[in-house]
């Protein structure tokens, strides 16, 4: 449990450990904690209700339309409410990037395939081939397609950004007519 070269010592059936092994088992009991204790809030805008969640390590989620907390969720943190003012700014024209710790659950690829829709800049898209191309992968249109559906940060993590390679919208979580609605919002409020 504390690494090959650990000593630990039975003395009458307990198991004694150095004081540094308990700091460290004590330290990442506390880290592993905070990652699950989920804290969430739920907010209004243009698209309709968001539903956002985040831990301690950051956002983990923002879902399109109304949806109850898990079992134990609580209610407000700094980190929400960061969120709720980047997204005020975002939906009132005043921000095109967000600067937010994120914490996703996905595999490496998907958290690749996110990254990269982060770095598609505002205003702009891509098609799912560029976005594979940019993960190094230029045959895996179809698997990105695949992450970008299960994409658990949208708008933040910009998922509406991608688009089929003749320019058509395709498949949105949200429902093609917000992808469509956040496409015309950040076209109209591109600085040129």
């Amino acid at each position: 449990m504390y690494g090959p070269q650990s000593r630990v010592v039975k003395s009458g059936g307990c198991e004694i450990v150095s004081p540094l092994q308990l700091i460290v088992a004590t330290r990442r009991f506390q880290y592993l904690k905070a990652i699950r204790m989920n804290y969430y809030i739920e907010i209004h805008s243009p698209i309709g209700p968001l539903h956002i969640t985040c831990n301690e390590a950051g956002i983990t989620e923002l879902h399109m339309g109304s949806k109850a907390p898990a079992p134990g969720a609580k209610r407000g943190h700094t980190l929400l409410d960061r969120a709720v003012e980047q997204l005020t700014d975002y939906f009132a024209g005043k921000r095109a990037e967000f600067d937010l710790p994120l914490s996703p659950r996905g595999t490496d690829f998907q958290r690749k395939v996110w990254q990269r829709l982060r770095e598609i800049p505002f205003a702009h898209t891509s098609s799912y081939g560029e976005v594979a191309a940019r993960v190094g992968n230029p045959k895996a249109s179809r698997a990105v397609g695949a992450a970008n559906g299960r994409n658990p940060i949208a708008v933040i993590v910009p998922c509406h950004r991608v688009i089929g390679a003749d320019g058509s919208l395709t498949g949105f979580g949200g429902g093609l007519e917000r992808k469509q609605w956040l496409l015309e919002h950040e076209r109209a409020h591109a600085k040129s």
